[in-house]
C-alpha cells in the first residue's frame, strides 16, 4: 500500500503580516493531484494543521473544503489527522462525528480519555486499506501530548509519552494480522531533532524532554512524525519528519520542503520517496549572506523585479465627477476601481466573480 506522510500545514498563518492563503492554496491544489496521480491508499497529516487554536473562518474553510475534494476524486482514500500544539484538541474534534461517518476521516485532536482516566484506545487506532479494500495496516494515532494528558512519575514527561505509546501499540498489536504493517503517528520532539529557531517551539518543556528513539520499537513499519519543520529522518528511515510544506520563516527558506510518499510491503517498508513541494512564493533577503553597505544594499534591491500599476493613480472620485453617488451602479464601481490601477477592463471571470458577490449580497437583504 501507498501512505502520504504530510504535516505542519499551519493554515491560516501569516508571515511579517502577510496571509500565505494563496500559498496553501497552491500546496492543497498540488497534495490532491498527487494523491490522484500516484493511487495513494491512506492520508497521513501529523499536527498543526492550523497556525492558532483559534484560526480564521478563511482557514478552517480552506481545511474542509479539502477533505471534501480529498473524498471526491479518491473516493478509497484513507485520512488520519492528529492535533498538533498549535491546534486546539477540541476544535479538531468537534466535527469528528460528521468527518466519520460522512467522509471516512479520523482525527484525534487530543488525547481521549474515559472513566478513570483510561486511554480509549479505539480511537487512536486506525485500520489503513489497501488498493484491494483490505485492510493492509494500523496505525497508532497519537496526538501531540501536553503534561496534563500524562501519568508522569516524578514528573517524567517521556515516561509519560512512553507508557501512552505502549498502551496504544500493545492494542494495535492485539488487532493486526500476520502480515499487517504497523504503523505510528506524533507530533513531538527527538532527541537529535533539528529545529527551526525562529518558527517553532522545544515542547514538553524543553530539550531535555526530548523523546529517546527506542519510544518507537523496531516492528514498526513507519513513524510520521510532525512539529519539526525542516524534513529529517531520526535515527533509522522509516522514523521520519516530513517537515513543513511552506517555509514559516526567513530561516526556512532553503528547506528542501516535502511530503513523503511511503511504500509498504507486507508489514514491512519498501521504500520512502521524497517529493518536493512546489513553491508558490519565492522568499528573498538581500543580502543572502552578511551584511552591506547602505549604497550596495541599495543597488541590490534595485535588481528586484518590481510590481508595476499602469493604472492613473487618481482617485475614484475624480474619476465620475459627472455623477452623483446614488447615480452609480455597482458594475461601474467595480470596473472604475479596477482602472484606476491598470488602466484596463476587468477581465471576464473576475467580473463573473464580483456578480456572485454581488448576487449573495442581494439575497440576503431580500431572502
Amino acid at each position: 500500500m501507498r501512505i502520504l506522510h504530510t504535516s505542519d500545514w499551519h493554515l491560516g498563518h501569516t508571515l511579517h503580516d502577510l496571509p500565505r492563503d494563496h500559498e496553501h492554496q497552491v500546496f492543497l491544489d498540488w497534495l490532491l493531484g498527487v494523491l490522484e496521480e500516484r493511487q495513494v491508499d491512506a492520508l497521513l497529516v501529523a499536527g498543526d494543521v492550523f497556525d492558532t487554536a483559534n484560526p480564521s473562518a478563511a482557514a478552517q474553510a480552506m481545511w474542509y473544503r479539502f477533505v471534501a475534494q480529498a473524498r471526491r476524486r479518491c473516493p478509497s482514500l484513507d485520512v488520519v489527522v492528529i492535533g498538533g500544539n498549535h491546534d486546539s484538541a477540541d476544535r479538531l474534534d468537534a466535527p469528528q462525528p460528521l468527518l466519520v461517518h460522512g467522509f471516512d476521516v479520523h482525527v484525534v485532536g487530543g488525547l481521549p480519555r474515559g472513566a478513570g482516566r483510561a486511554v480509549e484506545v479505539e480511537r487512536l487506532v486506525v485500520p489503513l486499506r489497501d488498493s484491494s479494500g483490505e485492510v493492509a495496516a494500523w496505525v497508532c494515532a497519537v496526538p501531540f501530548l501536553r503534561p496534563a494528558d500524562l501519568r508522569a512519575p516524578d514528573g517524567d514527561l517521556a515516561a509519560g509519552v512512553r507508557a501512552v505509546y505502549d498502551e496504544v501499540l500493545a492494542a494495535a498489536r492485539a488487532r493486526r494480522q500476520p502480515g499487517q504493517a504497523l504503523v505510528a503517528m506524533g507530533h513531538c520532539y527527538m532527541v537529535k531533532g533539528e529545529l527551526s529557531e525562529v518558527s517553532e517551539r522545544k515542547i514538553l518543556g524543553g530539550n531535555q524532554h526530548a523523546l529517546p528513539l527506542d519510544i518507537f520499537p523496531d516492528d514498526l513499519a513507519y513513524v510520521a512524525l510532525g512539529h519539526l519543520h525542516k524534513p529529517q529522518r531520526v535515527g533509522r528511515d522509516s522514523v521520519r519528519y516530513s517537515g513543513s510544506p511552506l517555509p514559516l520563516s526567513m530561516g526556512e527558506r532553503d528547506y528542501r520542503h516535502q511530503v513523503c510518499l511511503v511504500e509498504i510491503s507486507g508489514a514491512e517498508m519498501a521504500s520512502v520517496e521524497s517529493l518536493a513541494v512546489p513553491r508558490a512564493v519565492d522568499l528573498l533577503r538581500v543580502p543572502r549572506t552578511g551584511a552591506l553597505p547602505p549604497d550596495e544594499l541599495l543597488a541590490e534591491l534595485k535588481k528586484l523585479p518590481r510590481r508595476t500599476r499602469t493604472g492613473s493613480g487618481a482617485a475614484l472620485a475624480e474619476q465620475v465627477v459627472s455623477q452623483m453617488l446614488d447615480q452609480l451602479k455597482p458594475d461601474e464601481v467595480f470596473a472604475n476601481c479596477y482602472r484606476r490601477s491598470y488602466l484596463d477592463a476587468p477581465p471576464d471571470d473576475l467580473v463573473a466573480a464580483f456578480h456572485e458577490l454581488l448576487d449573495a449580497v442581494h439575497q440576503e437583504k431580500n431572502p
